[in-house]
């Protein structure tokens, strides 16, 4: 089946059984047992990873909601299974866990998000890690090395990776991709190459902003373990949550494609706005060198970044004086959210990282939602034509 299907069909296959259209969600925290045998042995297949033998036992160990959006995931990525985690970095710490048995050194590839960026330079894993560059994988492999680290696209300039040539680089090494901008409908990074696919599920696959989530997609044998992980750890997602991001699915394609609609013909007005210095999106004319939107991409997507005049007070003028756009944390949602990177979600990172991450002052990341994109660049240009001063103290105007 096609992508569209996928979304709509998958993590379903037991409704008939069940007497149901709509999945349930369910709340236990305990399932009852009738036989002791069986229950110590369901106990144990968990406690290993796996999946229940009749009785779930306790929640902590398994939920057959989520389960069903672990399902619809691993099939929208192509691979085999998913984990679902009550955040994205509760995600990517479980990953990081897992992988321990292989090494202690991890590459990391920048632009990264802001937290897996910082929780990787803190050790607080006991995890050393080299940043680098995409061209730079081959040369940081050590012999203890146990992940590589990319995001494709990067948080919050939207820089592309080559992922397949990134795996080629890592030979045995593991490659994960935070792949939360992309969403499985444009890319799908296992058919890269990649071993591990993350997402932020908070963000696209939600949708509505109203869920707190994380999901790796893996193989069978890797999924076992960071289920292990998960078990001990006790990060498993909420029921809610899981039902939430299960239907949060089934239009996901549909939002995804018109929210890419939008953000192309927002990039484009915005880089005619004077006082606008430049605008980072994958689907302008030389912005993606390499070619990969096309090849590794199905499109550009419906984030974008762009610098404004008058730096740090430039920003804080256009996020006071917009009216339809909310200036707020997170992307990915119905409705368009803008936030200041150096000043929010990469504050955190080093001062240097940062510039040389391209995540400077002047620089607003803008997720675009669903509606309509003309009154999107109406918000957009007078705010940027109100609150934004030239050079000469006059105020640009188009």
């Amino acid at each position: 089946m096609r992508t569209d299907t996928i979304a709509v069909h998958s993590g379903r296959d037991d409704l008939g059984a069940i007497g149901v259209h709509v999945p349930p969600i369910d709340l236990s925290t305990t399932y009852p047992f009738t036989d002791l045998d069986q229950a110590t042995a369901s106990y144990d297949s968990m406690a290993a990873g796996g999946a229940p033998i009749g009785s779930a036992l306790y929640a902590r160990l398994h939920n057959p909601t989520v389960a069903r959006f672990e399902e619809a995931l691993a099939a929208l990525e192509g691979l085999d299974e998913a984990v679902a985690f009550s955040s994205g970095m509760a995600a990517i710490t479980a990953l990081l866990l897992a992988v321990r048995e292989r090494g202690s050194h991890v590459v990391a590839l920048r632009p990264l998000y802001g937290g897996t960026d910082h929780l990787l330079a803190s050790g607080m894993l006991g995890l050393e890690a080299t940043f680098t560059t995409p061209d730079q994988v081959r040369a940081a492999i050590r012999p203890d090395t146990a992940l590589v680290i990319m995001e494709s696209p990067g948080n919050p300039t939207l820089a592309l990776m080559d992922i397949a040539d990134v795996v080629a680089q890592a030979g045995s090494v593991p490659v994960v991709v935070d792949s939360t901008f992309a969403t499985p409908v444009l890319q799908q990074p296992g058919r890269q190459g990649a071993t591990f696919v993350l997402h932020s599920a908070t963000k696209f696959l939600g949708g509505h902003g109203d869920v707190i989530a994380g999901v790796i997609a893996t193989s069978s044998a890797w999924a076992l373990k960071i289920r292990q992980v998960r078990v001990l750890t006790g990060a498993l997602l909420h029921p809610l949550g899981g039902y939430l991001l299960h239907r949060g699915l089934q239009t996901l394609p549909v939002r995804v494609r018109a929210q890419q609609a939008g953000a192309m013909e927002i990039a484009r007005r915005l880089q005619d706005h004077p006082n606008v210095l430049g605008v980072h999106y994958p689907g302008l004319p030389g912005a993606d060198p390499h070619g990969l939107v096309g090849r590794q991409m199905s499109g550009p997507g419906s984030i974008l970044a762009f610098r404004v005049r008058g730096g740090h007070e430039g920003c804080r003028r256009v996020l006071g004086n917009l009216r339809t756009i909310t200036s707020a944390l997170s992307l990915g949602s119905v409705d368009s959210l803008i936030e200041h990177p150096a000043g929010l979600t990469h504050r955190i990172m080093d001062p240097e990282v940062k510039a040389l991450a391209g995540i400077t002052d002047d620089l607003l990341r803008l997720s675009v939602g669903l509606e309509d994109p003309a009154d999107l660049v109406e918000d957009l240009f007078q705010a940027l034509e109100s609150a934004v001063a030239v050079p000469d103290g006059e105020m640009a105007t188009v």
